[in-house]
Formats: structure tokens, C-alpha cells, sequence
């Protein structure tokens, strides 16, 4: 097995514990509301949420995936830190064992916020994933993070 590992930091404006709570806690209503065509629905199917929860991403129409497993690893509302896997579904192509998320939302001075998202291909045997593969899983989470940006600076309230 090949683990493959890229960093990607996105800034924001909005406050670290309220994009926390709508990139992590809330993430499985909010992001089939603001992006359906990515993700139609989520569906847990063990767990309450925390450690331990395994949850059935259903992709929308927009996504060349139909579903994937999803397992929460770890979760740090104090620290602001979310570690989840993919662990089975077509989104793993066939040549990946799992995907490893760590997710950590850092406050800055000026009252936003840094995302860290840290991403771990693990492959089957030696096979190797390709540039254009992991600029293609960069973007994905960019657009999925600045789309739950707008929509926090759309509705203040949310």
C-alpha cells in the first residue's frame, strides 16, 4: 500500500468556530442544501455522530460517484478538529483503499479563519495516483468550502 499525502490551507473570513460547526456539525444537512449537485444526501447508518459513526454519502446528479462510506475517526470541538475516512463506495475508483480527511479550522487575528485539511490516499498495492487526480480532489474541497463560506456570508444567522 502507497500512502499518498496533500495539504491544502484555505482562508476565510468568517469566524473559526462557526465555519467549525458548518464544515463539521452541521455539514451532513448543510452541504446538500447549498450544493445538491454534489452531495443529494447523507444517511448515518451507525453512531450518533461521534467516533465511531459510519455515514452513506449519496453524490447528486453534478458527480461522476454514486455513494461512498464514510467513518468518523475523531472528533475535537474544543480544538476545532474533525479526522474522518472513506472506506468504501465508487468515489475510491478501485485503487484506493481509503481516504483519510483531518480537518482543523485554526483562528486568525483578524476574527476569520484557516482550513487545514490534511488528505491521505491510501492505494491499493504500489499503484499510484496521478497529479491530475489530487489537483482534481484540491479543488473539489476548495469549491466545497468557499460555496459554505458564501452561504455563511449570505445568512449571518445560520
Amino acid at each position: 500500500m502507497v500512502a499518498i499525502t496533500y495539504d491544502i490551507e484555505i482562508p476565510s473570513s468568517i469566524p473559526a468556530t462557526k465555519m467549525y460547526k458548518a464544515v463539521v456539525l452541521d455539514a451532513d444537512t448543510l452541504i446538500p442544501k447549498i450544493m445538491p449537485q454534489a452531495i443529494k444526501k447523507v444517511e448515518i447508518l451507525e453512531g450518533d455522530g461521534g467516533v465511531g459513526t459510519v455515514k452513506l454519502i449519496h453524490f447528486g446528479e453534478g458527480s461522476q460517484y454514486k455513494s461512498a462510506k464514510h467513518r468518523v475517526d475523531a472528533i475535537d470541538k474544543e480544538n476545532l478538529t474533525h479526522t474522518y475516512s472513506i472506506v468504501e463506495g465508487d468515489a475510491l475508483m478501485d485503487v484506493v483503499e481509503s481516504i483519510t480527511y483531518h480537518i482543523k479550522i485554526v483562528p486568525t487575528e483578524d476574527g476569520g479563519c484557516i482550513c487545514k485539511n490534511r488528505s491521505i490516499y491510501n492505494t491499493k498495492g504500489d499503484i499510484e495516483i496521478s497529479q491530475e487526480k489530487i489537483k482534481e480532489g484540491k479543488e473539489k474541497a476548495l469549491a466545497m468550502f468557499k460555496a459554505i463560506e458564501a452561504y455563511l456570508h449570505a445568512n449571518p444567522h445560520a
